[in-house]
């Protein structure tokens, strides 16, 4: 049975059809074909048939497995044949013949569909067809395989799940049934295998057909994806409980900030984090170590953190980026995360677990990178979007299954637990919440980071403005406080548990520290006694006093250094004091000390003795020596948004007005024609002649081109002016006036008509 070819089909087919194969194979379009012939050359390339069969689902690829065993890459077979085959009703098979239509994997009426023949050499080992025997066309073949005793069946399954072709000692001859013993020689004595040589067995096509049809288990394989099991839930709890999970990250991401500008963690030679610095940071952050490299993989992912590439010692350090993100809201900071993760090009559940050589795979190292990661994620992703908002997915294996069926040959052996991490971790990150996807992470996912940023601000609860002061010295945060009480309470209190309430508690080193940064007594006072709805306990009004009491009796200067203090009391205990002869401390008065070290160091050793010193500045009042944090510049590659390569509908239809245009000129009769040459004066000079003649008189001509990529293309264009370096005409068919530049055009011709 003849049939047409891809080429013909292709230009048989509307401008939106084409535009749709092109979108769904982007590797088509680049670069832009020239005509529908370039366009059917590249879509029958193996690696172009491998990489589109990758995203069909296992029907659609039982289907192809069918007509390969009816020889569709030979000659055109009919749609009909299949149904037998397969077990499936006309409708299924005709809807996978269709999705195969729609890649250009498959074309042709119903009644004779032809693949490319590189679909049976991309279709790989495991789909891989022996060759057909003709004594068993029409045969009902699933029948004969559903009376077969088990162990002929596991020969069969075996034969059909990899090569088609196995070797044994028992195809010496093929015996009458009767006297076969082994399952080979019943195979072959059935018909269900064919003797290759003594020594050699294949599958027929038709019996590994069938069998690609069946699971191991005999049951036919689903034209209907599995079902997702699901629970509803409140949006409203989803989006909150959404929001309660962004705070925690914005919370533990500052943690993370502050603990690398105090002390950075170093870089392994090797490249990546190590294991005592994830638990480092697992500590400081309040996480398992698994939601720790998550952590840090998004903050570098993000650009708040990056390698300081130090030749003698490279470190993970803030970046200045880390300011500008510390300084915005809560919403902005958990989308610039969120996004950071969606566009991750890495695997972060990777780290911690060990390769093939039992080697561990380090957090930020290039062990973790897959490019496909992102791809993969939004996956998932796009499951959960497709259910109603509220709607929860009890179990992450179900999703796993329902991707599987999808696109059986993609995600390797880590498949499933790409799935399981990927859900996992939007938990974390506020973009699953209770199982299904939350209004902000569906936000995130349709329309980006900016807009899912105004979404979360509904999510999270109101900042409130007041504390619970309590009698046991803890301050509670009954919900987000305000930037400016929040950056108070930071200062005078120490987080002790955070979750929808935030508990602090207050102690000597915290008040201290409040006391470092210039505060008074007075000031905190007034903070608790303004801001708390409860009474502020006695026991807190006590400790306060003490703490200042104390505080600042010694005030420090630069000579390098000095200590001042109006007690000359304490300052004989400071020269007392062992550390008087490591800070190189001298008395100049009775209540004057000196040394040539480094104020800062000085403080530190004398809190470190049990004294309370404080830095003064010129004026006499207190300030704040404590070092900002170290910042290393924000890499710009990571600062750098990746560009969408997939062209819009827009260049599309033009890619397919070009190819009908490429069409057009490889259609037409050329008569009398001009070349560029080498040289290049002369020859556009005849091209030139050439398309002033064709304009004057009103005639078509073939013009080739190169664009700026180097791309070729042909037209059929009616000039109809030549000059200033271009050629206006307009399209014969839609009359639409172009213009192409002079020293594009490589070759012209005339038209000739009739």
């Amino acid at each position: 049975m003849s049939g047409t070819t891809l080429t013909d089909w292709l230009r048989s087919r509307d401008d939106e059809a084409l535009a749709a194969v092109l979108r769904a194979r982007p590797d088509l379009a680049t670069p832009r074909p020239a005509d529908t012939a370039v366009l059917a050359t590249r879509a029958t390339t193996r690696a172009s048939v491998a990489r589109a069969a990758e995203g069909l689902d296992t029907f659609t690829l039982a289907v192809l497995d069918a007509l390969l065993a009816a020889g569709a890459d030979q000659a055109p077979v009919p749609v009909a044949d299949l149904t037998a085959r397969l077990g499936a009703t006309p409708a299924q098979v005709a809807a996978a013949v269709e999705r195969m239509r729609s890649l250009a994997l498959a074309w042709g009426p119903d009644d004779a569909v032809a693949l490319p023949p590189a679909a049976r050499e991309a279709a790989g080992p495991a789909a891989a067809l022996g060759r057909p025997k003709p004594d068993l066309d029409g045969v009902d073949v699933p029948g004969l395989l559903a009376g077969l005793p088990e162990d002929e069946r596991k020969v069969l399954d075996a034969l059909a799940g990899s090569r088609p072709v196995g070797r044994t000692r028992d195809a010496a001859e093929v015996l009458p049934l009767e006297r076969a013993r082994t399952p080979i020689q019943r195979l072959l004595a059935r018909g269900l295998l064919t003797r290759v040589d003594a020594e050699t067995v294949e599958l027929p096509a038709q019996v590994g057909a069938a069998l690609r049809g069946t699971l191991a288990g005999g049951s036919a394989v689903s034209a209907e994806e599995p079902a997702l099991r699901t629970t509803h839930r409140k949006v409203a709890l989803v989006d909150s409980t959404a929001g309660g999970a962004a705070l925690e990250l914005v919370r533990r991401t500052e943690a993370l900030i502050r603990l690398w500008s105090a002390e950075p963690a170093p870089v392994l030679k090797s490249g990546g984090l190590g294991v005592r610095d994830v638990k480092r940071v697992a500590k400081a952050t309040e996480l398992p170590e698994n939601e720790a490299v998550l952590l840090v993989e998004v903050a570098v992912a993000a650009s708040l953190v990056a390698d300081s590439e130090s030749a003698s010692s490279p470190e993970w350090v803030p970046t200045q980026h880390a300011d500008l993100w510390l300084a915005g809201g809560p919403a902005n900071r958990w989308s610039t995360l969120a996004a950071a993760w969606l566009d991750l090009p890495r695997l972060p559940g990777l780290g911690g677990l060990r390769d093939a050589k039992d080697k561990i795979l380090a957090p930020l190292s290039d062990d973790l990178r897959r490019p496909i990661a992102p791809v993969e994620r939004l996956r998932v992703l796009d499951v959960l979007a497709a259910l109603p908002p509220g709607t929860a997915v009890t179990d992450p294996d179900d999703v796993a299954a329902l991707l599987a069926w999808r696109a059986p040959r993609r995600g390797g052996r880590l498949r499933d637990e790409v799935v399981r991490w990927a859900l996992a971790e939007a938990t974390t990150l506020g973009v699953v919440a209770l199982g299904a996807l939350s209004g902000p992470g569906r936000v995130l996912v349709a329309e980006g980071a900016a807009a899912a940023a105004k979404r979360m601000t509904d999510a999270l609860p109101e900042p409130v403005d007041h504390v619970l002061v309590q009698a046991d010295l803890t301050v509670v945060a009954p919900g987000p406080l305000e930037p400016h009480l929040a950056a108070l309470i930071d200062e005078v209190a120490d987080v002790e548990s955070a979750g929808s309430a935030t508990v602090y508690r207050v102690s000597e080193t915290s008040i201290r520290r409040a006391l470092d940064a210039g505060r008074s007594a007075a000031d905190l006072h007034e903070l608790f006694k303004t801001r708390s709805k409860t009474p502020v306990p006695q026991s807190l009004e006590y400790l306060v006093d003490d703490v200042a009491r104390r505080h600042g009796r010694l005030r420090g200067g630069s000579t390098t250094s000095f200590l001042r203090c109006d007690d000359p009391a304490l300052i004989a205990e400071v020269l007392a004091n062992p550390v008087a002869a490591g800070a190189q401390l001298r008395r100049i008065a009775p209540t004057v000390l000196v040394s040539p070290l480094p104020l800062l160091e000085i403080l530190d050793d004398l809190r470190a003795a049990g004294f309370a010193p404080v830095a003064e500045g010129t004026d006499g009042e207190v300030v704040d020596l404590r070092a900002a944090g170290r910042r290393v510049q924000a890499p710009a590659r990571a600062l750098r948004r990746a560009v969408a390569r997939t062209p819009g509908p827009e260049q599309l239809l033009d890619m397919v007005q070009a190819m009908r245009a490429g069409d057009r000129a490889a259609d037409s009769r050329r008569g009398r024609a001009v070349s560029a040459r080498p040289s290049g004066a002369a020859g556009t000079a005849d091209t030139l002649a050439l398309l002033q003649e064709a304009a004057r008189a009103g005639r078509r001509v073939w013009i080739g081109l190169v664009d700026a990529h180097g791309v070729a293309s042909q037209r059929v264009v009616a000039p109809t002016r030549v000059g200033g370096g271009i050629l206006e005409g307009t399209d014969p068919d839609s009359d639409d006036l172009r213009r192409f530049p002079l020293h594009r055009i490589t070759s012209a011709a005339l038209v000739e008509e009739g």
